[in-house]
């Protein structure tokens, strides 16, 4: 193996082992500021007196706001820089999450956990920093380190917070507890805008010529590219179906239909924005120079829907199919049999995006893709008549293509256009959420083993699709600030 491909995390005065090493650990830190309400959510329930359907709204509105808020933060962190970006998500999200911790009324409660659906968004901002200061070479696994290590925040703020809580003491050890993440989260935001650079010295960092939306450079690509954002505007509709009285019945009938008409007028506003970004450049024509492919992006997001989204809808529903399914489980031991699934990712993630630079981008991600689907095939067999270590065996080799494909499909991400790295990120991370919306609504209405099924049969599509990947080989081209043109390596 060439030593291109490899990463020494121990030399941490090699300034990009230094920057991966701060940015996972600011991803791991949203990841448990995001799911602190998980392991907290029977102190919750009898604080606040809450329904069943109540906790549940509380679930829904945690991962409303992340799509949209993924699409603005790729935006915002190509125009001023992953810096800027992450220490300001940081500290914002410090703010929200001491008002949710302190909120003293179940409408408080809900309306906090929906904005801070906003710190979801903060995977797309390492992806973009850590693509400045990785090489192609090893990009991949770079990548893979920063996601793998940064979703492992879930799992941990699962292992420790119901403990903090008790340490703390009383009827409010919870709200202590929650506050606690919060306070960290804002005070690492300091340090890392104090720490983080953008780029190695001495490198540019390459913005869009224009905010808005992604650039894209011909006519076909302009209207995929409006057909590829529905889907996230659909998984919003349906969200906010979920919280009618049609589901949970946080919102009222009137207020889900006005969602719906502000929906679409948002559609029509991003459609303008991205006609502005794009109309002059599409008038003029592109030169062969600036050219990339956007079917390149929308195979991304695709796969990033099987993986992510159904990793997001799995781990939900996990520790109650294995309860419902073999007799004799408690919710404890259930809860740790499926606790399998989501540590997975400390290895592989990394182990995706080392497979996708050592052995090509689309061989890397279509074999990662077949095993996800062959993997959950598997998983819908299961029955009251596995032997549970067999079952548990199964869901962790599933959930290791799931996973190993998702670090390969952002090992792919900040090949295609460097300036537009954030953008990118964003809408295939967006479309992880939609996935998981996608099947979450999907299991509301089937049995487990049609659930599995459908996953695994969505993936088999996928597959075919990701047939149609180009390779990123020799160099793209960015334009300067002066005009000048840059050529980056890319394989």
């Amino acid at each position: 193996m060439s030593t291109d491909h490899k990463i020494n995390l121990f030399a941490v005065g090699d300034p990009k082992i230094k920057t991966l090493h701060i940015t996972w650990f600011a991803f791991f830190l949203t990841f448990v500021v995001w799911f602190n309400h998980a392991p907290l959510l029977v102190f919750m329930k009898e604080a606040f007196d809450m329904t069943s359907q109540q906790v549940k709204a509380l679930m829904i509105l945690n991962v409303a706001l992340t799509i949209p808020a993924r699409i603005v933060i790729g935006i915002l962190v190509d125009k001023f820089g992953p810096r800027k970006i992450y220490s300001g998500l940081l500290i914002i999200s410090s703010v929200l999450c001491l008002a949710f911790a302190f909120a003293q009324t179940y409408e408080q409660l809900a309306i906090m956990r929906f904005l801070m659906g906003f710190v979801g968004a903060g995977f797309v901002i390492g992806i973009r920093m850590v693509g400045e200061w990785f090489p192609h070479k090893s990009v991949g696994i770079a990548e893979g380190i920063y996601g793998g290590w940064g979703n492992f925040g879930s799992a941990a703020a699962a292992m420790s917070l119901p403990t903090l809580a008790l340490i703390y003491g009383g009827e409010d050890g919870w709200r202590y507890a929650l506050a606690t993440t919060g306070v960290v989260a804002g005070l690492y935001g300091i340090f890392y805008y104090w720490v983080a650079r953008n780029t190695p010295k001495g490198s540019t960092y390459f913005k869009p010529k224009k905010s808005g939306g992604l650039e894209v450079t011909s006519w076909k690509d302009f209207y995929m590219y409006l057909l590829m954002n529905i889907p996230m505007y659909v998984a919003l509709v349906v969200l906010a179906w979920k919280l009618s009285p049609a589901g949970v019945g946080l919102l009222t009938e009137t207020a889900m239909y006005g969602i719906w008409i502000v929906l679409a007028v948002l559609y029509v506003y991003q459609t303008s924005q991205i006609w502005k970004v794009n109309k002059d450049h599409l008038r003029s024509g592109v030169s062969e120079l600036e050219k990339y492919e956007f079917k390149q992006v929308a195979i991304l997001d695709w796969s990033y829907f099987v993986t992510f989204g159904s990793e997001l809808a799995v781990v939900s529903m996990l520790p109650l199919f294995f309860l419902e399914t073999f007799e004799g489980l408690d919710p404890v031991k259930a809860g740790l049999l499926a606790s399998g699934f989501a540590f997975m990712n400390l290895v592989a993630r990394p182990t995706g995006g080392w497979f996708s630079d050592k052995f090509g981008r689309r061989k890397a991600l279509m074999i990662l893709i077949g095993g996800l689907a062959v993997g959950y095939f598997v998983l819908s067999q299961i029955d009251s008549g596995w032997w549970i270590p067999a079952a548990v065996l199964a869901t962790m080799a599933c959930s290791f293509f799931v996973q190993a494909g998702e670090g390969a499909v952002f090992a792919i991400v900040p090949l295609i256009r460097r300036r537009m790295t954030g953008q990118i990120a964003g809408m295939a991370g967006a479309y992880g959420n939609v996935g998981a919306v996608t099947y979450l609504t999907i299991l509301s209405f089937v049995e487990y083993s049609t659930f599995f099924m459908i996953i695994g049969a969505s993936a088999a599509i996928v597959f075919f699709i990701a047939m149609m990947l180009n390779e990123p080989k020799g160099k793209i081209s960015e334009v300067l600030p002066d005009g000048t043109v840059e050529m980056i390596d890319v394989g």
